[in-house]
């Protein structure tokens, strides 16, 4: 594993944000969800996660995750992916989401 600096680890911006809305992406490659995230300060961003395993679209409204919003903008299919999703692979390797267990500010940023 190769190491960083504390430096390095600052510059991520990994954030905290409330889920708005999720909705299909059929155009993905593989089954995912688009999710509209508020991101506090930061605004109201974008983007895709491939978390259709765990998640159905009526639960992830209101749930607070993890997000990289100091990423470049990422074309997939016909979208335009403004921030990524943080999660975790389980031992099938579906996505489950990167979260707190408590709420906090949306844009609070993890240190």
């Amino acid at each position: 594993m190769e190491t960083i600096t504390w430096h390095d680890f600052e510059q991520v911006e990994l954030r905290v944000g409330t889920i708005l809305e999720a909705t299909d992406f059929p155009g993905a490659r593989k089954p995912a969800y688009k999710l509209r995230v508020d991101f506090g300060e930061f605004g109201i961003k974008w983007s895709s996660a491939q978390v259709t395993k765990h998640y159905t679209l009526d639960e992830l409204p209101g749930r607070q995750i993890v997000g990289v919003i100091n990423f470049p903008k990422k074309q997939i299919a016909n979208f335009m992916s403004e921030f990524l999703v943080t999660g975790f692979a389980d031992a099938n390797g579906d996505i489950v989401l990167t979260a707190i267990d408590k709420p906090v500010p949306n844009g609070s940023k993890l240190i």
